[in-house]
């Protein structure tokens, strides 16, 4: 069963997960016409869409996602964008599009080798894929919930939760892309700068740590949640200034259609 998102959660820290989806669409540029179809799969809560709606007015905008609680939120903030739950790894174009854009959603789909052929054939020709997902899974503040999942006190009942890291290498999605056109592929560490207790914890909470709250009662969630906030204190110690710095590896990948 799909667990929930908590939209408010998530936009704790709505800057820092801006900047990199702001950087995708700083490097798109389009031989005229502008893009007339635009879809924004794992869309959330719809503030990326609503960029690219803005950018190119006269798109038609899809917003994708399988949450109905980022999608309410994305609605009420966004109407004049096409909403539409549905899957991400089931989706399909109804026609080709001149845009498919995905900022830190497609992390939670797997199967890339096939995920990515799949997604570059609903773009038309000229058309771009453009692609952003974090690559951070070796960091602590992923390594972290793994170890603790994995130990004799929660084993049982999380271990079943835990993936492999689900983005590869930068020279895979060259490899599984370079067929249908040109491929521009970068990686960038973000140094972010949080604020409050715990802020890596709290990050966190919004994404990676989410199913695996999900899955305990209250009690054992809160447990598990206070051991995993300690585990990260050494690696993320709060400055003399109360700010905390997060070091965080995000993928980017642009693919024009020959």
């Amino acid at each position: 069963m799909a667990t929930a998102w908590n939209p408010e959660q998530y936009l704790r820290f709505a800057q820092p997960r801006l900047r990199p989806a702001l950087d995708l669409i700083a490097r798109l540029s389009f031989d005229a016409p502008a893009p007339r179809a635009i879809v924004d799969l794992g869309c959330g809560t719809g503030s990326i869409t609503a960029l690219l709606s803005a950018r190119w007015p006269e798109a038609e905008v899809t917003g994708i996602d399988s949450s109905a609680e980022m999608l309410e939120k994305a609605a009420a903030d966004v109407p004049q964008v096409r909403w539409v739950e549905a899957s991400v790894d089931a989706w399909s174009a109804d026609a080709p599009l001149d845009l498919v854009f995905s900022n830190a959603a497609l992390q939670w789909v797997g199967a890339h080798d096939r995920l990515f052929p799949h997604l570059a054939g609903q773009v038309a020709s000229g058309g771009i894929l453009a692609v952003q997902m974090p690559r951070n899974h070796q960091a602590l503040s992923h390594t972290a919930i793994t170890a603790l999942a994995r130990s004799d006190h929660w084993r049982d009942r999380l271990e079943p939760l835990i993936r492999e890291a689900p983005v590869h290498r930068p020279g895979d999605y060259f490899g599984w892309l370079q067929p249908f056109g040109d491929v521009d592929i970068w990686e960038t560490e973000y140094l972010q700068v949080l604020h409050g207790p715990d802020p890596v914890k709290e990050w966190t909470k919004g994404t990676f740590l989410r199913p695996f709250l999900q899955a305990l009662d209250e009690d054992d969630a809160r447990a598990f949640e206070d051991a995993y906030a300690a585990a990260l204190r050494p690696g993320y110690p709060a400055r003399a200034d109360g700010t905390t710095l997060f070091p965080f590896k995000r993928l980017f990948i642009v693919l024009r259609r020959a």
